[in-house]
């Protein structure tokens, strides 16, 4: 769980700092994050290994 939050944190640190030199972010629209959020909830369901 530590690594996620890190991960959330490196992502927010990123985002403040694009904001304030005023660049767009690269990152995919909503819809594209929402697909993923789904395929790591469906990879949980079925444990392997």
């Amino acid at each position: 769980m530590k690594i996620y939050l890190l991960s959330l944190g490196a992502g927010l640190l990123v985002g403040v700092i694009y904001s304030l030199v005023n660049v767009r972010s690269p990152a995919p629209p909503v819809v594209a994050l929402v697909g993923l959020l789904g395929i790591l909830l469906g990879e949980q369901i079925i444990p392997v290994g």
